[in-house]
């Protein structure tokens, strides 16, 4: 079982984001000291928050990231051209010594695609063939390319993955199609943070059929809000109010139920309690097959020290569960 941590490095307009990614760095620092596997970064253009883009962020980090793995989750891949997205992720490997997860998905805001020029509607057939595409370029050989988005006529990548043949990729969808599409492609699944249990756990069985042979080698990765108390209602009186800001941030964009939902959302998707219903819930998860959780402990205005306690405790009291002791 590996954990991991979600860095929101996503914030306020106007606030001081060169002394937030300074708190972020501190963040991985006690998240690899306290023995987690793994961060990963998040990805958006033109937001109503301040958010750095997430491949500077995640090589600002990497020094201070020890041997944990060093992702995205998720990299908006249809906004960019394979060419570029396959050469910075390389490089990101190499740095890391093959470290990296390459977490993708297609994105759902209409004014990013509007300001790139990109159809919305065909986002899913234009990440698939991106990838496509990005594998093709990651053997090293010549590349020859004819797609319904991209074209390539004998070209070569200049630099490769560190890890062969390519990193590890995760794709975020929220449907059965994009699902069983991950899995014939050989991809994993990350569930999403906001999903109720059920769908969760009958989307991975739905991976796990169209995957095949396969799907027992393939990392099973869910999201989810994480914070430890005493009980479920301090944890809530902790850290709920934040995590209520960072998801009020999407009604902007139209997802008004992440409002009208709220507590559908806190009653069925947060993992906010004590540490053992923390560790019942990750034993739940993991009895249907979830492997690599990836827990949210930053949200709009939460401390530092909130974030780090959540965090600490969490290793301290529900890890030793899930994980031998280092020798």
């Amino acid at each position: 079982m590996r954990f991991g941590i979600l860095l929101d490095h996503q914030y306020a307009k106007g606030d001081d984001v060169r002394a937030r990614l300074g708190e972020l760095v501190e963040l991985v620092q006690h998240v690899r000291d306290a023995g987690y596997d793994s961060v990963f970064g998040v990805h958006h253009y033109l937001s109503n928050l301040a958010t750095p883009q997430p491949l500077p962020v995640l090589s600002r980090v990497l020094e201070h990231s020890g041997d944990m793995q060093v992702g995205t989750g998720i990299l908006i891949l249809p906004l960019g051209h394979p060419v570029h997205w396959a050469e910075e992720i390389a490089t990101l490997d190499q740095m890391s010594g093959g470290r990296f997860v390459l977490g993708v998905g297609a994105g759902y805001r209409e004014d990013e695609y509007a300001s790139f020029g990109l159809d919305l509607k065909r986002r899913s057939s234009r990440m698939f063939e991106a990838l496509e595409v990005m594998e093709k370029l990651w053997t090293g050989e010549e590349v020859n390319h004819e797609g319904a988005h991209f074209k390539l006529d004998g070209v070569r990548c200049s630099v490769l993955p560190y890890g062969r043949p390519r990193p590890e990729v995760w794709v975020g969808a929220n449907g059965p199609l994009g699902i069983r599409r991950a899995a014939r492609h050989g991809y994993s699944w990350l569930a999403p943070s906001n999903v109720k249990r059920n769908w969760a756990v009958g989307n991975l069985e739905t991976h796990r059929e169209e995957s095949g042979p396969g799907w027992a080698a393939l990392t099973r990765p869910i999201q989810r809000d994480l914070c430890l108390a005493d009980s479920r209602a301090e944890a809530f009186a902790l850290a709920g109010e934040y995590a209520r800001r960072s998801y009020g941030s999407y009604v902007e964009y139209g997802m008004d139920y992440f409002e009208t939902m709220w507590q559908d959302i806190c009653d069925k998707a947060l993992f906010f309690g004590t540490p053992e219903e923390i560790t019942a819930k990750i034993h739940d998860f993991a009895a249907a097959g979830f492997d690599h959780f990836v827990f949210r402990v930053q949200w709009l205005g939460c401390p530092p020290e909130v974030s780090h306690g959540i965090v600490e405790r969490f290793a301290k009291e529900v890890m030793p569960h899930f994980k031998e002791p280092a020798r």
